[in-house]
Parts: C-alpha cells; sequence; structure tokens
C-alpha cells in the first residue's frame, strides 16, 4: 500500500442561498485556494475526482459545467461521483494506490436552495415501497430519533446539549453557516425541533491527496490516509435496527480506528440524534474532541458536507492540534451509506 496523505484542504463560507453564483462561480474560489496552498497548477494533477448531485441542480450531467472551474483542457483524466466528495476522495485514493497518479484534486459542491431539500432527497429511497410515499429527510430522521428515546439511549434535553455543544464549537469556524446560541425552536416532526436538524444552504470543499514524498514536500505536517473504507446498510428501512449502525463500526474497523485511540473525531451528523448512534457505534467517549469545527449542525451543504468532515479532521492534524482523528461521512437516510478515514501525522507515522 502507498502513503497517502491529505495535503491540502479549503471550503466556502456556506449561506442559506447563493442565488448570484452559479456552481462554477461557487467552486472556483475553492479550487483557487487549494491548488494555491500546494502551489500545484491544474495540469499538474494527476487524477481529478468530483461529488454532486443531478437532482440538485436539477439538470443531467451537471458536473460537467463544474468543469468549466477545473480547465478541462489540456485534457485531464477526470472522474465523477453522484454521492458526498467522500466517495470522490475514496475513488482518488484507490486511483493513487494503483500508481497510475501522484497526486490528485478532489471536490465538491452542492446548492440546497433553489429546491426543497427535504423532498429532493426522497428519492434516495426504495423506489416501489417508501418513495412513493414522499417521507421526506426529516421525518425519517425524526423515527430513528423516536427509535433512540423509546430505547432510553437519549432524551430530548440531550439532543439539545449536542446541538448546543456543536454550534458553540462552531464560533471558532469563520466558514460555518450556524454559530452559538441558537434556540430549539418549534418541533418539525416530533421530537426533532429546529435545533436538532441541520441549516440548509449552499457550499463547496476540496482537498489535495498526493503519495509518499510529494506529500512531504508539498505540506509541513501531511494527514496521512491510514486506514479509509465505506460499508452500507441494507436500503429497507424496516429491516434495520436504527438505533445502531452496524456499516460505520465495520468500516471503522477496517479503517483500523479501533486499533489505536484517536483524540478528534468529525462526525457527519446532520441531526442530533445520529451524533448518539454514531458515537455509539464508533466507542467514542468523552476523551474524544467530538466536532470541534461545529459538524454538520454548523454548516451542512449536501455532497460536500462529508468531505468537509475529512477535511477538517486533516487540518487539524496540519496544524498540529491532532495526532490521529476519525472522520466519518455518510450518504442517505438515517445513516444508510457510512465512510470511515483514520488520519495521522508525521511524528503519529514515525
Amino acid at each position: 500500500m502507498r502513503d497517502v496523505a491529505i495535503v491540502a484542504f479549503a471550503q466556502t463560507s456556506h449561506r442559506r442561498r447563493t442565488d448570484e453564483l452559479s456552481e462554477v462561480e461557487l467552486l472556483m474560489p475553492v479550487l483557487h485556494e487549494v491548488l494555491g496552498t500546494t502551489g500545484l497548477k491544474a495540469n499538474e494533477i494527476g487524477f481529478t475526482c468530483s461529488g454532486s448531485a443531478d437532482y440538485l441542480a436539477g439538470r443531467a450531467f451537471s458536473f460537467t459545467m463544474a468543469l468549466d472551474g477545473v480547465g478541462a483542457h489540456p485534457p485531464i483524466s477526470e472522474s465523477h461521483v453522484e454521492m458526498d466528495g467522500a466517495w470522490a476522495l475514496y475513488e482518488a485514493w484507490v486511483k493513487i494506490q494503483t500508481g497510475e497518479a501522484d497526486t490528485a484534486l478532489v471536490y465538491s459542491y452542492g446548492k440546497s436552495s433553489p429546491g426543497r431539500v427535504r423532498d429532493v432527497l426522497t428519492r434516495q429511497l426504495d423506489p416501489y415501497y417508501l418513495a412513493p410515499l414522499w417521507p421526506d429527510s426529516v421525518a425519517l430522521a425524526a423515527l430513528q430519533a423516536r427509535a433512540l428515546i423509546d430505547a432510553g439511549a437519549t432524551d430530548e434535553p440531550a439532543l439539545a446539549e449536542v446541538a448546543a455543544r456543536n454550534r458553540t464549537a462552531a464560533v471558532g469556524n469563520p466558514h460555518a453557516q450556524l454559530t452559538g446560541d441558537v434556540p430549539a425552536g418549534d418541533y418539525l416532526v416530533r421530537p426533532l425541533r429546529t435545533g436538532d436538524c441541520p441549516p440548509i444552504g449552499d457550499g463547496a470543499a476540496a482537498v489535495v491527496l498526493a503519495a509518499g514524498d510529494t506529500a512531504r514536500a508539498l505540506c509541513a505536517r501531511p494527514a496521512w490516509i491510514r486506514g479509509i473504507d465505506h460499508r452500507i446498510e441494507a436500503h429497507g428501512l424496516g429491516v434495520r435496527d436504527l438505533t445502531d449502525s452496524p456499516s460505520a463500526r465495520l468500516a471503522a474497523e477496517r479503517a483500523g480506528a479501533f486499533e489505536r485511540p484517536v483524540d478528534t473525531a468529525e462526525l457527519h451528523a446532520p441531526f442530533t440524534s445520529q451524533e448518539v448512534v454514531l458515537r455509539k457505534a464508533l466507542g467514542l467517549g468523552d476523551d474524544v474532541l467530538v466536532n470541534p469545527s461545529g459538524g454538520a449542525l454548523a454548516a451542512n451543504p449536501v455532497m460536500a458536507a462529508g468531505l468537509i468532515r475529512i477535511g477538517e479532521a486533516a487540518a487539524r492534524v496540519h496544524r498540529g492540534e491532532s495526532d490521529r482523528a476519525l472522520a466519518h461521512a455518510t450518504s442517505g437516510p438515517c445513516l444508510q451509506q457510512n465512510l470511515v478515514a483514520v488520519l495521522e501525522g508525521e511524528s503519529a507515522h514515525a
């Protein structure tokens, strides 16, 4: 296995609406920033991979427009996943493992503001039994929260504390959309209040990956990917235990997360109840700093929030604030798909 590291990370300042910007205009400053951090030019990148969703954009093959921001001439080696950018990072990591590239640019973006994202996300559901009923993403998350409360795993005051801790942490994050004292608000779908749910907003993110000595030349303290894996639950919600996440646990095990303790965890938990599930599945105790960036409760650009969790964890390694961090991304209803990466600094590797 080749040693591969994240050597740069950039993201937008996340906003409720960016009506004045196209996807390309939203993305280009992030691409310029992440490449500028490394000193690389676009034509010096060995592989480019992106993550986005045509359902959000409302048109087919919308990712081809974003390539205008990258620059597709001279011809580049490029790919795309209809997933959160965390899965694009996984594809880029695999590409570097094959030896076909030494560097990779990974980016993702999402504009949720043009439509009603709660309805758009119903298109992820089983098309025969669930999708025709149009249960939206908040209603499904509320089912999970109710299952946790009925099982005695949490209660509404505990969920409110999760929201408060994340958004208090986000005060130090200049890119966050919601920070500080955010009121619990009214019930959206019981038992979830407005404060238990993620903000709707637009945003983009990008990272640069590099192998071996190339990574050391591009970054003073690379965030080495010591393990990465992703798993999926059954598609049918009715056959799952919504109070647990076996796929997240298995992904963490395969990524080596349980071999040694981590000091930091960036969890992609858009709803407060999902952090409860993930802490249990990933074995995270009170000694682990969870979501120092504020997590998805502070900013949740669909299709970029998972990549941001990995980028935020990597940035803490870059700054020397973490030696061993766990980064998590999810996609689908009720934590259906889960990706876990373990990142370490150079000193931890030595």
